[in-house]
């Protein structure tokens, strides 16, 4: 946990100012009542960011020599894919590539397209003995006494038995079909070799990357580890469904909040933003795209009707991270003046977007109440930048990219959208007053 945070460091050394901001120089506790806010992000995160299974269309969902599957993804720069299949006939071999998978992008940012197969691997799952490796194989074979590591195979097996190359029996090949999408296509090639064999149903996964670290960068395997989690049902029996089952419940939403913009507000409409009009110009822009709120709160200290203006700093990293193995996600607290027909509106961008945000929905909410007013906030797309998969974005700033322009009007992100599924808004952000 202290690694990750750590690279959470990197990732939020962007220009993520502190402000705070009064019309006048009375402190909170002077005048008014005193109220404080607190906003939490209080989601549940998951490591993948995408995960699936994959198999033959055709009447068998096995992978004949001669055959070929392909599946569709998004990844963003330092994002790896990685799966395994088994080598058919066989005790226990699967293929997968090495970890953390296979490589996405060229380090300029580039993506990788054409033949990857070299990035290709058998490897013996370590739970049965193996035998020849053919047609008349009697699988599954004799259990190893105590189940081993796994290991991959390189020319022979540890009963001496000899195998093609992995890269002569499968061919995996990419193409990018733009705005962060890929193509994997996955042929079995395995006829006219020494070593002709079926590819069975397989899973497929990509981890999130934080500050330059892969959240889950060995998601399928670990070499020189014990088989776990469902892979030995493939390895052994070509069944995808218990590590399928395992991988989509690590797969889901991973995102920080940005600094907290706070204003507190009389006798004027919602300062930040309204629903179906195009970015003002005002900041907002810089808020939802890279999660700098300085410039619009900025902006907003010489409105007129604004009050207070607040831009709130986790400690340490500035942003609010998730919930992460069991630990709290990031919580930001401030003690506000406010008085009867005063009104409170936050913003907070969600942080591995292009340019989406969350914020108060409409004129804003009574400053005055107490209690949860989580229920008040939605996500919006601010319509200044091309959207891409949340967390698997080539131009999304926090994944080191430059945003694509465009310009829409803004709108609430509906749920599910093009690209996922998102928890409600209220299991994701909490905001409260007391």
């Amino acid at each position: 946990m202290n690694k990750l945070k750590s690279s959470w460091l990197t990732l939020a050394a962007i220009p993520l100012v502190l402000l705070s901001c009064n019309d006048n120089d009375d402190s909170p506790m002077e005048n008014g009542m005193p109220s404080t806010i607190t906003v939490e992000n209080i989601l549940d995160s998951r490591p993948l960011v995408e995960s699936g299974t994959f198999k033959n269309n055709g009447a068998s969902p096995v992978i004949m020599p001669g055959e070929s599957i392909s599946f569709q993804f998004s990844a963003a720069k330092g994002q790896a894919l990685s799966f395994a299949t088994m080598y058919g006939w066989s005790n226990d071999l699967f293929f997968a590539p090495e970890n953390p998978g296979i490589k996405l992008y060229q380090d300029n940012g580039t993506p990788v397209e054409g033949d990857v197969s070299a990035q290709i691997k058998l490897w013996d799952n370590g739970t049965r003995i193996n035998q020849t490796p053919g047609a008349t194989l009697m699988h599954p074979g004799t259990a190893e006494t105590t189940a081993k590591n796994i290991t991959e195979v390189a020319g022979t097996d540890a009963q001496g038995h000899t195998y093609a190359p992995a890269s002569s029996l499968m061919k995996v090949s990419l193409h990018y079909d733009g705005n962060s999408t890929f193509t994997v296509t996955i042929a079995n090639t395995s006829g006219n070799t020494t070593n002709p064999t079926p590819f069975s149903p397989g899973v497929w996964a990509i981890s999130y990357i934080a500050g330059g670290n892969l959240l889950n960068p060995e998601p399928l395997y670990k070499k020189g580890m014990p088989s776990v989690n469902g892979l030995t049902k493939i390895a052994e029996a070509g069944d995808p469904t218990d590590l399928g089952n395992y991988i989509k419940g690590q797969t889901g939403i991973f995102t920080p909040l940005s600094p907290i913009l706070v204003v507190v507000y009389n006798g004027i409409d919602n300062p930040i933003y309204k629903n179906g009009e195009n970015d003002r110009g005002q900041g907002l822009k810089e808020l939802a795209q890279k999660g700098d709120a300085s410039i619009l709160a900025g902006y907003l200290k010489n409105v007129p009707g604004v009050k207070q203006v607040y831009v709130l700093a986790a400690a340490g990293s500035t942003v609010l991270l998730p919930k992460i193995g069991g630990q709290a996600g990031g919580k930001v607290s401030q003690q506000l003046n406010v008085s009867p027909g005063d009104k409170i509106a936050v913003a907070t961008m969600y942080g591995f977007s292009n340019d989406w945000f969350f914020a108060t929905k409409g004129s804003g909410v009574d400053a005055t109440q107490k209690g949860d007013i989580s229920a008040s906030i939605a996500l919006y797309d601010n319509g200044t930048a091309l959207n891409q998969f949340p967390g698997a974005g080539i131009t999304q700033f926090n994944l080191a990219g430059t945003p694509l322009t465009e310009s829409k009007p803004i709108q609430e992100v509906p749920n599910p959208n093009a690209f996922t599924t998102l928890p409600s808004i209220s299991n994701i952000i909490k905001v409260t007053l007391q």
